[in-house]
């Protein structure tokens, strides 16, 4: 844990309940100005990202009310500008324009990057800036996946304020079809040769009898 996380989630009525429940002691030195930043991103955080191919991503509404949604795309679309800012290229969907909205409303926003297999969570906060295509059309250029169907509207620029690593105890292990595949592979590699063993040894004894 670092401590620009804690600054940023560890508010009073937060700090409240830690104190009750007995366990703000756990948490002082993360709040103390020798903790760990946390701020910028090291090579570990770079690589996972890279490797997504969606996150879960919070924003603000101007009624207050969080709205949660997951952004998908080809593995490496969240695109590293630098080791404090990260984008996305945003493509047309249904047209709500939710997020869009919120973000021009209140800038903070918050996502959750899992890799289910390995168990993994990076949680990442930030403060958003919204690139329209003909503002900046060399950046959508740059977050525009080859081959990739979607039409993307803006850029999402986010400057990260803070990132933590979740604890794994309670993420369950789930792959994707891409992510089975070479288990899947094996299995049926297995199985055809089961099959060929299986048909030698028919032909052997057909040919004893």
């Amino acid at each position: 844990m670092a401590r620009a996380f804690a600054e940023i989630t560890f508010t009073p009525s937060v700090r409240a309940v830690q104190d009750k429940q007995g366990v703000a002691d756990l948490y002082e030195e993360f709040l103390t100005p020798d903790a760990e930043p946390g701020d910028t991103l090291a090579q570990p955080e770079m690589v996972f990202i890279n490797n997504r191919d969606g996150f879960y991503q919070a924003t603000i509404s101007e009624t207050g009310w969080p709205y949660v949604q997951f952004r998908g795309g080809p593995v490496g679309f969240l695109k590293i500008l630098d080791n404090k800012t990260i984008a996305y290229a945003d493509f047309r969907g249904n047209q709500q324009y939710i997020s869009t909205g919120n973000l021009g409303d209140n800038d903070r926003i918050s996502l959750i990057l899992m890799d289910y297999p390995n168990r993994k969570r990076l949680k990442i906060w930030g403060r958003a800036r919204l690139i329209e295509k003909s503002d900046d059309p060399e950046l959508l250029s740059k977050l525009q996946m080859k081959g990739y169907r979607g039409l993307p509207e803006r850029a999402v620029v986010i400057t990260i304020e803070a990132f933590d690593w979740n604890c794994p105890q309670h993420i369950p292990r789930r792959l994707t079809l891409q992510e089975l595949e070479p288990h899947l592979s094996q299995l049926q590699r297995q199985i055809i040769e089961l099959r060929q063993e299986n048909q030698e040894l028919k032909s052997f004894f057909n040919q004893s009898e």
